[in-house]
């Protein structure tokens, strides 16, 4: 059975589109086919931080009007031969679509993935519900701030609404120095609030924004980097796995442990 999920947050600048990039890269690289949908119509950012803009032919707005093969539309990474992306236009708004076409196209997707991850954009209008069309899963996506749990609460309700109640939280950009000060919510605090199961806790590390940047992202790292082993376990989790989180805590303070040994040396 393929399984169809939705990264969603309803705020914006959360890391949906890194962690669908992530996420995706990370069941590619256990075997897994994998397809990644830009559903972020008029926005496209999903070619970039996987660094497939420049082999972007067609898109799934040439797809949905019959004017290529769905096939041709998708932009297979030479990196990860088992994965592959379905590209938004830019050049289109999001009123380009409706959600019962995305919903067809979107199945049409089952044959050949074991996976199909939508990227959704911000925002709870046309381009939320195009997102969720076919989706039969979802991924919350939220920072530790208020706002934005806040809006990734009223999202729960939203998919649960439209008959979608697997859904599972990422905790994004957590800094554990500023937890230990109480100067950010800790999971423990999001997790109190949003009231679904914890999927992973993704720390705040610049190597993501530089892997991005490069269009490498941080999944497909050899490195033994926390980012990158946070979202192996989380692909590990959706495998059916029991992997324990990452204690992100005892991590800083080991650095910390580290550097004033080293200080004191």
């Amino acid at each position: 059975m393929t399984r169809i999920i939705v990264v969603t947050s309803g705020k914006g600048g959360v890391g949906k589109t890194t962690t669908t990039a992530n996420l995706g890269t990370a069941l590619a690289k256990r075997g897994h086919k994998v397809a990644l949908v830009d559903a972020d119509f008029g926005l496209r950012n999903l070619d970039l931080l996987l660094g497939l803009e420049n082999r972007v032919v067609y898109t799934a707005v040439e797809a949905i009007a019959g004017e290529c093969r769905l096939e041709q539309a998708l932009v297979k990474d030479k990196r990860q031969p088992t994965l592959a992306l379905l590209p938004a236009a830019q050049n289109r708004n999001k009123e380009a679509v409706t959600p019962e076409q995305m919903k067809k196209l979107v199945l049409a997707l089952q044959k050949a993935f074991d996976y199909i991850i939508v990227d959704c954009p911000a925002g709870i209008e046309l381009g939320f519900r195009n997102a969720i069309a076919a989706a039969k899963e979802a991924i919350i996506v939220t920072t530790p701030e208020v706002t934005a749990v806040r809006d990734a609460d009223r999202v729960i309700g939203l998919l649960e609404a439209n008959d979608i109640r697997n859904i599972r939280l990422i905790v994004n950009r957590i800094r554990p120095e500023m937890v230990e000060m109480q100067d950010m919510m800790s999971v423990d605090d999001v997790l109190e609030i949003l009231a679904i199961p914890l999927l992973g806790v993704i720390p705040d590390d610049e190597r993501i924004i530089t892997a991005s940047n490069r269009g490498e992202p941080i999944a497909l790292s050899q490195e033994r980097a926390l980012p990158a082993i946070a979202f192996s376990n989380i692909a590990r989790r959706l495998d059916g796995e029991e992997v324990p989180f990452l204690d992100l805590m005892a991590a800083h303070n080991t650095l910390l442990n580290r550097i004033r040994r080293f200080f004191r040396n």
